[in-house]
């Protein structure tokens, strides 16, 4: 089994020599290490994703805006991720953007999560009948485990999620409520046991 290291490595390697810069290939190796932490196939897509690149010439989105579309040609999955990252900050002012025909979309969740950590907010990701939900960079949540994730998604839409709690205000009253039971009471022992006292000044 490859390790993550070995993993971003040649990932960042063969990036470059695809024709990236060595900024956008290290942020590529960033992202493939992701892909393969979180379970998914980043290695297979970043491959036929890169023989494919050979073929066609995949357009690139520059400036981010709420809706985004192509002139006819796909866009390039790893442009879009780090102008993502880079322009996060004012993209979630859009509460939701979208995409229109994105190749090798596995390839931006990566890119996505990150960004989820940069701005603190979930991302919630929908295309065709996939939906991933994007943890600050810390999981990635999908509807479904051993589908094939398409090459092509025709129509990508991107949400911001505000933070709230997973549970009601009942819920947390009743658990707050048992919490207390763990609650002491100061007395004069514990106060005479608190740091510092006690503690004779011998200067």
């Amino acid at each position: 089994m490859k390790s993550l290291s070995e993993i971003e490595t040649t990932a960042k390697r063969a990036s470059r020599a695809a024709g990236y810069s060595w900024g956008i290939a290290e942020e590529v190796g960033k992202s493939i290490r992701l892909s393969e932490l979180f379970g998914f196939p980043g290695i297979k897509h970043l491959n036929q994703y890169y023989q494919n690149k050979k073929k066609e010439n995949f357009e690139e989105i520059k400036l981010i805006n709420k809706i985004n579309k192509s002139d006819g040609t796909s866009f390039c999955p790893i442009i879009l991720g780090v102008n993502f990252i880079d322009q996060a900050k004012n993209i979630e002012n859009l509460t939701k953007c979208s995409v229109e025909n994105l190749a090798y979309p596995l390839l931006l969740l990566p890119f996505l999560s990150r960004g989820s950590e940069i701005i603190g907010k979930k991302l919630l990701i929908s295309f065709d009948d996939y939906k991933f939900l994007l943890n600050f960079n810390v999981s990635i949540s999908s509807n479904f485990w051993d589908k094939e994730i398409p090459m092509q998604a025709n129509h990508i839409e991107i949400s911001f999620l505000n933070n709230e709690d997973n549970f009601s205000d009942q819920d947390w009253k009743n658990l707050y409520k048992l919490a207390e039971d763990t609650f002491v009471d100061e007395t004069d022992s514990l106060k005479e046991g608190a740091a510092g006292a006690g503690l004779t000044d011998n200067d």
